[in-house]
């Protein structure tokens, strides 16, 4: 956020700030009797904090605005994603060397791609070997596999992704269960 859009709220925050000041110093003259004038200080003070209050909320809405703000188009852009590793996944196996130089060409384009995102915030999602986490991954079937740990994952269906430490896309996964 730039200062100009700042400006505004901060001199918003001043005004008021000053007028609260004024309007309670304006009452505590007019009237000198120390009950009233406790009451004008205990006011003046409550107003204060709630300025305090108001001021540090903005701020943490702002931090989350500027952290989360992208959440949606990062959310589709994982898509895109999905189809470059679709692609890459079905042609590699080909023994075509032009169609090798194509995978080769999508796959550095989605490198890059992926960089991109991960300096906007995004991660993907560690799940192959890892015990089952339900916040982080969704189990679509269970399967039996020797050698393997109950609830560890065996295979990923879709990656999941994190933005800035919070759960984009759950990866779907298939667990595994040897009883």
């Amino acid at each position: 956020m730039s200062a100009e859009t700042n400006q505004p709220e901060n001199e918003e925050i001043v005004q008021a700030e000053t007028e609260v000041h004024d309007v309670i110093e304006e009452e505590v003259k007019n009237h000198v009797e120390p009950k009233k004038e406790e009451d004008f200080k205990a006011k003046y003070y409550y107003l204060a904090a709630e300025i305090e209050n108001m001021r540090r909320r903005s701020e943490r809405e702002k931090e989350n605005l500027l952290k989360f703000g992208n959440e949606r188009v990062l959310s589709a852009l994982v898509g895109v994603v999905d189809n470059f590793d679709l692609t890459v996944n079905a042609l590699k196996n080909d023994n075509d060397d032009k169609v090798q130089n194509i995978v080769k060409g999508i796959d550095m384009i989605r490198s890059q791609f992926l960089d991109v995102l991960k300096q906007n915030g995004l991660a993907q999602v560690e799940s192959l070997g890892k015990v089952f986490d339900p916040n982080f991954h969704e189990a679509v079937a269970q399967a039996p596999a020797p050698g393997k740990v109950d609830q560890e994952i065996i295979t990923e269906y879709q990656r999941g992704y994190t933005l800035n430490g919070r759960l984009l896309r759950a990866s779907k996964v298939v667990v595994a269960n040897n009883n």
